[in-house]
């Protein structure tokens, strides 16, 4: 076959960005989740292999090799339609729905502390997918057996999460979303936050799960809660989180999700977790609950400076995590072979300030304690 050199020398002085762009996967609603995805995930330990890049490499084409990744525990993500109720049918499912509109709900949990409860049952979030984009348009939750919506204030305030077509050549966007959930005589809720989203590499990706040509967007996160339930009334300014996603066409949620805090000047690891397939996992431990004598802390108040030293049952493996009281991981690792007294550096938790949630999971059982954090 000839081929024309003028067409050939046409092609060869194409802006390289033009060119790279055609190489970047695109992703589209038709890649966002749907109504029947369960979707299995994993998560591994947040220690990076030394082998993979540093995250803040980027550019067109990487490789980027996480196949030794050590899955700990693993969740289903679910996605349903508008569940057949006629509050969240008007409010999300209808004709009348407007900017509601729901293509999608995921069940969600709701993590308490210790001591509080809400009559609140089978909570959702219900998102929506257009051709514009992938958005969060509310919330809804069974509360004393009704099902009650809760919107966003209007379209501006909903949380997007992707804007579309999203590929390499994409511009970095940005948005600002407010919800507040309010149970009278128990509780109430509020979130701010913004949103940004930028995409910086495209290229292979590789996971215990395959490998896939992925599109990578990098999320900019900055929320500030607001919290008052059982005598506890706290606002909440989190630190910075950065969430780095590799997107692939056809699979409806992230290959690979590493989402990092702010600490000090660094960007600390947080959580790893990818779309995987099931996996028969040696669990730590058991679910049964330590008795309130068998894990003791302390300093507790403990200032912003200082270490926070756990008294442990045994030596052994340990998983060791902390929450706020809306549910936002703050940290969260696992130690083969921790000494019974184990220090949580203060470092680990980042700027944050105000009541957390520690989790401890040791070989015989787990354990909840609140810490203060001055």
């Amino acid at each position: 076959m000839r081929h024309s050199y003028a067409a050939v020398l046409a092609f060869s002085l194409l802006p390289a960005g033009l060119a790279l762009a055609q190489t970047s996967p695109v992703i589209t609603r038709a890649d966002m989740p749907v109504a029947t995805d369960t979707l299995r995930q994993s998560m591994a330990t947040p220690i990076l292999p030394g082998s993979v890049p540093p995250l803040t490499q980027r550019g067109p084409n990487q490789t980027w090799n996480y196949s030794t990744l050590v899955p700990i525990s693993q969740n289903v993500a679910r996605f349903t339609a508008v569940p057949n109720q006629p509050l969240y049918t008007f409010t999300f499912n209808s004709v009348l729905s407007g900017s509601n509109r729901a293509t999608v709900a995921a069940p969600q949990t709701i993590p308490l502390p210790p001591g509080i409860s809400l009559p609140i049952t089978d909570p959702y979030q219900f998102y929506n997918a257009s051709a514009a984009d992938f958005r969060s348009v509310g919330y809804g939750a069974s509360l004393s057996g009704t099902a009650v919506p809760i919107t966003y204030a209007n379209a501006a305030q909903q949380d997007v999460v992707y804007r579309f077509p999203l590929s390499y050549a994409s511009t970095p966007d940005s948005s600002s979303s407010f919800f507040s959930i309010s149970v009278p005589g128990t509780g109430y809720l509020s979130q701010r936050r913004k949103r940004v989203n930028r995409v910086d590499a495209w290229g292979s990706l590789t996971t215990p799960f395959g490998t896939f040509q992925t599109v990578r967007v990098v999320t900019r996160i900055e929320d500030q809660d607001s919290i008052s339930a059982m005598g506890i009334n706290q606002g909440i300014t989190l630190p910075v989180m950065r969430e780095y996603k590799w997107l692939a066409v056809g699979q409806h949620v992230p290959l690979l999700t590493i989402t990092t805090t702010r600490v000090g000047n660094q960007d600390v690891v947080a959580s790893v977790e990818y779309r995987d397939v099931y996996r028969r996992l040696s669990a730590l431990g058991t679910a049964s609950q330590l008795p309130e004598t068998a894990l003791s802390l302390y300093p507790n108040p403990v200032t912003g400076t200082e270490p926070l030293r756990l008294q442990l049952p045994a030596a052994g493996p340990v998983s060791i995590s902390a929450t706020d009281l809306t549910g936002r991981v703050l940290f969260s690792y696992k130690l083969p072979h921790a000494a019974r007294e184990t220090v949580v550096p203060a470092a680990a938790f980042g700027a944050f300030r105000g009541v957390a949630l520690l989790r401890v999971q040791t070989a015989t059982g787990m354990a909840v304690r609140r810490v203060v954090r001055e």
